[in-house]
């Protein structure tokens, strides 16, 4: 068998991949996050007490599902576990969304795991 090229393994041909965002782009998004965050519950996602993850963060069945194999599977304790869904609700506001998506979750455990 001939070996892959290096290229093809990584995906670097690839064309239609969307150009990087600019640094002043991201900083609008982030600017923007953090308004979004500011004017729901009057603090950083960072700073949420347990009352508060639950009511800035609310899951539907699937994402409950998904944090509960998360919990088990990772061994997540609850400190760990409120974590996740704090970062998640970051994602979510940088994506501009208002409710957790399974993506949202699925990303902010997988920065847990680094």
């Amino acid at each position: 068998m001939p070996q892959v090229p290096r290229e093809q393994l990584t995906g670097a041909e690839q064309t239609n991949t969307p150009a990087p965002e600019s640094s002043a782009t991201v900083a609008l998004r982030v600017a923007s996050a953090r308004a979004t965050q500011l004017q729901r519950q009057g603090c950083a996602n960072a700073r949420l007490n347990t009352t508060q993850v639950k009511q800035a963060c609310k899951l539907g069945e699937d994402q409950i599902k998904l944090m509960n194999t998360a919990v088990e599977r990772l061994e997540l304790s609850a400190r760990a576990y409120h974590r996740v869904l704090k970062v998640a609700r970051t994602i979510a506001d940088l994506d501009q969304t208002k409710t957790l998506e399974e993506r949202h979750l699925t990303e902010a455990l997988g920065y847990r795991l680094l």
